[in-house]
């Protein structure tokens, strides 16, 4: 073995502030070649990190090791050990098995003419070839830090990759009720990825929804609405609690003097905002000295973060309106009649119930919960007199009231927003029976849309067991009683079935938006 390898000079120590480490698996069976390349790297540091060893001592051992260990930076392999090509077939099994690409293999061998340099570099994707006998201490350590710098950058590039795809993600489906957290996620790997920083990130807001924040609250009030590493379960927490004394002080001088603030290995960057009282981005991990470039960088990303946050704000402004809309308007029509303030918000939240333990998805029971409240809006064409008389109408009355379902899907059915588009289904379908003997247009069973016959049983079960001009509330068991015997007749039964079993729920809905004069 060639001793300036095992007695080469060694630099002055410095002292450095380790973190984290960086995994060398060394593959040889030779226990002194671990034990010499070991001392040789003992002081190595790179990037704040020092190497953390494993060893193999055969070909099996190594691609159990290296499965084990995904996360390795560098292989340092030998060709010839239990078999003459075990470090080649090793080299493949990386590459092609266990798919890794991001680990940097180096081959050493103490015999080249086993495998020769330009065929080993053709057939078998490694990194650099070496022989023992020219490895000197100063060789290995240029070799390392050379290996590494390539994995660092491989690294930040996937993470990049990674934000990037959750960003584009997020926009192809922006309306999506998960898409401002999937967004904001992209965007702290995106930050990381510039920084060559892969540790901790969180971003705290005052708030995340334009409309909700009230000019008398406090910006200092912050939550964690997305977080990496240490703060990856930390969503909806107040930072006071997650953060100690000293990052707690950074986040006030950030928020105070609007700004970023750098600490040794860490930052805090102030996002202004129309609709928050500011937001705050930290990130730790940092790999040094951040540059002026790099700040630059930084202020440029926190300012266009926060328009993007605006951007996905404003959309849900947007939605929430017209949702506030809907409701205010179909409220509107019930105030016409001496009837409830509350009832299109309770039959909203029992339809919302009823569709998902139909098994609608998400989408579909929040579009029938928002478009509920229209059930009814055809009532607007109902006379005063017909719509409000105390006693029970007779025939022609009968069938002028029977019109408003009609009347409610002819409002309606021209919209192109897909929320009043099902406000139209739902106002056409909501008195059509499961026997077809409901009105307007006498359909049966599956015929009549799911959302009507969801709304249907809410809005019945809603008005049985409140008091209206023409009778006086029903006992919940007398409810129950009448949607049973219509199993069939005016109700789908499986919706009966699921109503039976979630009744208790019900009533809780029931009991949260009670009528004024109940």
């Amino acid at each position: 073995m060639n001793d300036t390898f095992l007695f080469a000079d060694e630099s002055e120590p410095t002292e450095v502030v380790n973190h984290g480490h960086w995994k060398v698996l060394i593959v040889d069976d030779e226990p002194e070649v671990h034990t010499v390349t070991k001392l040789a790297l003992s002081d190595f540091s790179f990037n704040n990190k020092s190497l953390e060893f494993i060893s193999a001592y055969s070909g099996a051992q190594a691609r159990e090791l290296i499965a084990a260990n995904p996360d390795t930076a560098i292989i340092l392999l030998d060709v010839v050990m239990e078999t003459d090509d075990a470090g080649l077939l090793v080299a493949r099994h990386v590459r092609e098995e266990l798919k890794n690409d991001h680990v940097r293999i180096i081959l050493r061998t103490g015999q080249p003419g086993q495998a020769p340099e330009r065929q080993v570099i053709v057939n078998y994707d490694i990194n650099d070839y070496k022989s023992k006998t020219e490895l000197t201490a100063q060789k290995l350590f240029t070799v390392i830090m050379s290996s590494l710098r390539s994995y660092r950058d491989i690294l930040s590039l996937e993470q990049s990759r990674k934000g990037l795809e959750k960003i584009i993600n997020a926009s192809i489906d922006l309306f999506s009720s998960h898409s401002m957290e999937q967004f904001i996620d992209g965007v702290l790997q995106q930050l990381t990825s510039i920084l060559g920083s892969h540790e901790n990130a969180l971003l705290a807001s005052s708030s995340m929804v334009a409309g909700n924040v009230r000019s008398d609250a406090d910006p200092h009030d912050l939550v964690v609405f997305a977080g990496q590493g240490q703060f990856a379960k930390k969503e909806g927490k107040p930072v006071q609690e997650v953060l100690n004394t000293d990052l707690l002080a950074a986040f006030e001088c950030a928020l105070d003097s609007r700004s970023i603030v750098y600490r040794d290995n860490y930052l805090v960057a102030y996002c202004c905002s129309k609709f928050t009282h500011g937001s705050l981005l930290y990130i730790s991990g940092l790999p040094g000295q951040i540059s002026d470039n790099q700040k630059k960088l930084i202020e440029l990303f926190a300012q266009n973060v926060q328009i993007a946050y605006e951007n996905v704000q404003l959309q849900h402004e947007i939605e929430d309106t017209q949702r506030e809309i809907v409701y205010r308007l179909s409220e509107a029509v019930e105030h016409r009649s001496v009837e409830t303030g509350n009832h299109v918000r309770r039959v909203a939240f029992i339809c919302y119930d009823l569709a998902k333990a139909y098994g609608l998805s998400e989408e579909e029971a929040e579009r029938l919960m928002y478009a509920s409240p229209l059930h009814d809006v055809g009532k607007v064409g109902i006379p005063d007199g017909i719509l409000n008389k105390p006693a029970k109408l007779n025939g022609g009355e009968w069938e002028v009231m029977k019109t408003h379902a009609q009347i409610g899907y002819d409002i309606l059915k021209d919209s192109k927003r897909v929320i009043i588009q099902a406000g139209a289904i739902i106002a056409q379908d909501h008195h059509e029976k499961w026997d077809g003997t409901g009105y307007p247009a006498g359909k049966k069973g599956e015929e009549i849309h799911i959302f009507g016959r969801i709304a249907a049983l809410a809005d019945v079960y809603d008005a049985l067991r409140h008091r209206r001009c023409y009778k006086q509330a029903w006992s919940l068991e007398e409810v129950v009683a009448n949607i049973v015997a219509e199993s069939g007749r005016q109700f789908e039964p499986k919706l009966v079935e699921l109503f039976q079993q979630r009744v208790e729920r019900l009533e809780a809905i029931l009991q949260k938006y009670p009528d004024d004069q109940d």
